[in-house]
């Protein structure tokens, strides 16, 4: 029988928490997630994690969002991101 999982359908959000991103502020990015998250209750939707390195030390704290990487994110740059790459890819819309 097969098993489907509605956790295989989540879109995945990984923040880098290696000692270079850590060190550039990847905790404040992960909370920010987190609020915007909760804000939205999407909860149910997006699969929020840590990732040890993501292999862009020297290009500042880096989030992968699906399988697309976006690097030197800072806390403010989270609700743009947010806007421009993870309601487009939960949704389906532009």
């Amino acid at each position: 029988m097969w098993a489907i999982f509605w956790r295989d359908f989540m879109l995945t959000i990984q923040v880098c928490v290696g000692s270079s991103c850590f060190l550039r502020g990847a905790m404040n990015v992960i909370a920010e997630f987190e609020n915007i998250i909760a804000h939205y209750k999407m909860d149910d939707l997006l699969i929020l994690k840590g990732n040890f390195c993501l292999e862009r030390c020297n290009e500042g704290a880096t989030v992968k969002i699906g399988e697309k990487v976006f690097t030197g994110i800072r806390c403010e740059d989270v609700n743009g991101l947010f806007d421009n790459e993870v309601i487009p890819a939960v949704f389906g819309v532009k």
